[in-house]
């Protein structure tokens, strides 16, 4: 796997660029129009375009576990996080070989209560049964040089949820996973972006290194590790414009534009 660019020691910390962080959820053909959330599936041969894309501009995906060094300002290069939510299983037979031809790694969230399961929370909504990753499929994802972060045991709106059930959903699942796996387990991610202040807390608590939300904006020098924003990337996306949004302030841009903070007080 290639790697961006050695960390500078022994020189004085340098301010950092602004770090995007992709947000994907399946990789597969796309349901029939007018299937709700129809926009969050990628076919295959669209995810591997916009990486490539970003491949020939000069970047470097890597997992939430690779960014961090750059993302506390350790280490400095051209790169961009990847991460897929959810644990789908088409993103072992359809991302898999993208990142691996581009030497890309990436992050998975998994919901930890659903290991070889279905997107259960999706169902009363009509969205279609995509079946999840199995505990031997995500170690097959973890060989490959992958990592595979916690999504809560049962993909719930932590905003909604008392304090002890958002505490049980969000270190239960670090622990079944960890369990399973029998590999540390340091990256979160929100379900459904929803989180108050005090949520981020409980992630650090729990022995967690990072969380991402689903503000949409690349990461700042100064943001809070347990919240950092991401870059959502959808079924009509023109490759153009992932680039746009990965390469430029244009995200930073619009929020300034619409007076919205970068990180709300909670989301």
């Amino acid at each position: 796997m290639s790697k961006a660019e050695p960390p500078d020691r022994g020189a004085p910390r340098m301010s950092r660029a602004a770090i995007p962080i992709l947000s994907y959820h399946q990789v597969d053909r796309p349901p029939p129009r007018g299937t709700p959330v129809r926009s969050l599936v990628l076919p295959p041969w669209r995810l591997a375009a916009q990486l490539q894309a970003l491949r020939a501009l000069g970047w470097q995906g890597l997992s939430m576990r690779e960014l961090q060094p750059y993302l506390r300002g350790e280490r400095h290069g051209k790169v961009v996080g990847i991460t897929f939510d959810d644990g789908y299983r088409n993103n072992l037979r359809h991302a898999l070989p993208v990142l691996q031809r581009l030497g890309f790694s990436a992050t998975v969230f998994m919901v930890s209560g659903q290991l070889g399961g279905t997107n259960a929370w999706d169902h009363a909504l009509g969205v279609p049964p995509s079946p999840l990753m199995t505990a031997a499929e995500l170690r097959e994802w973890i060989d490959a040089g992958m990592e595979v972060g916690s999504h809560t045991r049962n993909h719930v709106n932590l905003a909604q949820c008392d304090d002890t059930t958002a505490r049980e959903e969000i270190t239960g699942s670090r622990l079944d996973l960890e369990d399973v796996l029998g590999v540390p387990v340091r990256s979160f991610c929100y379900p459904y972006g929803g989180h108050r202040a005090e949520h981020a807390e409980m992630v650090r608590e729990a022995g967690y290194t990072s969380a991402t939300t689903i503000v949409s904006a690349r990461t700042q020098e100064g943001d809070d590790m347990f919240r950092l924003p991401r870059v959502s990337v959808e079924l009509d996306d023109p490759i153009a414009r992932t680039v746009l949004h990965v390469a430029t302030p244009w995200l930073e841009w619009r929020s300034r534009r619409r007076g919205a903070a970068a990180l709300p007080a909670a989301c």
